[in-house]
């Protein structure tokens, strides 16, 4: 669920959606990390002005919290 909000979103607002690529890892029970790798165009975009885009999906994942009982970090990473 967290995944596929993450890569629908981030579809809106970068250039070359086929480079979106999400990687999950279990960091704790109860604890994963989210990597979503873009085109290096578009990390800029995905952060915002001031992180406040990457802050807002934050916001929702974290939300996530309340139906599936996990906490996540997410980062953003370039693809070449």
């Amino acid at each position: 669920m967290v995944r596929d909000f993450i890569l629908s979103y981030a579809r809106l607002i970068v250039r070359h959606p086929e480079d979106l690529r999400i990687e999950r890892r279990e960091l704790d029970e109860g604890y994963d990390e989210i990597t979503l790798y873009a085109n290096a165009e578009d990390v800029g975009k995905l952060i915002g002005k001031e992180g406040r885009m990457i802050n807002a999906i934050k916001a929702v994942v974290s939300g996530c919290k309340a139906k599936d009982g996990k906490s996540y970090r997410l980062n953003v990473q370039s693809v070449g």
